[in-house]
């Protein structure tokens, strides 16, 4: 499985735990950027990381801003893409199990590097469980479709 990263300025601090849970697991990962913690906007990164997803170049996504929410919003802007913003193992598990998120959104200011390993580690872990969350999914995919966008 390849993992797309991304991150701005203020999920840098979590990029090398989540490399470490994305290896960890056996999976490849492409780093997206950025690779430094100078000022950038996270829209440049949400847009890498669902394009590459989008296109099959990977897999899932993990996506890393200051709280998560802004880089969250810009990646589920993209058509298919399902972008969970995640803050405890919970969340992590039941986005993958119920929800089938191919991105998740962590928070440098709202999580440690080792919750984020963690997050990563169950979100990676845990298969859709399709049947009557596969009809929500699709009710999505028909909004996502609607004229009505």
């Amino acid at each position: 499985m390849k993992i797309a990263l991304g991150c701005d300025h203020g999920g840098i601090v979590l990029k090398e735990a989540v490399i470490n849970a994305i290896t960890d697991l056996g999976y490849e990962y492409i780093d997206c950027g950025t690779m430094t913690s100078d000022s950038v906007d996270y829209p440049d990164f949400a847009t890498k990381v669902a394009k590459m997803v989008q296109d099959k170049k990977a897999d899932k996504g993990v996506l890393m801003c200051g709280t998560g929410i802004g880089i969250s919003i810009a990646a589920n802007k993209y058509k298919g893409i399902r972008c969970a913003h995640i803050t405890d193992v919970f969340q992590a598990e039941m986005c993958a199990e119920h929800n089938n998120a191919n991105i998740i959104a962590l928070g440098g200011r709202v999580s440690s590097p080792e919750e984020a390993y963690l997050f990563v580690q169950k979100y990676l872990s845990t298969q859709f469980a399709g049947g009557r969350h596969q009809l929500r999914l699709d009710k999505i995919t028909n909004i996502e479709n609607s004229q009505f966008k």
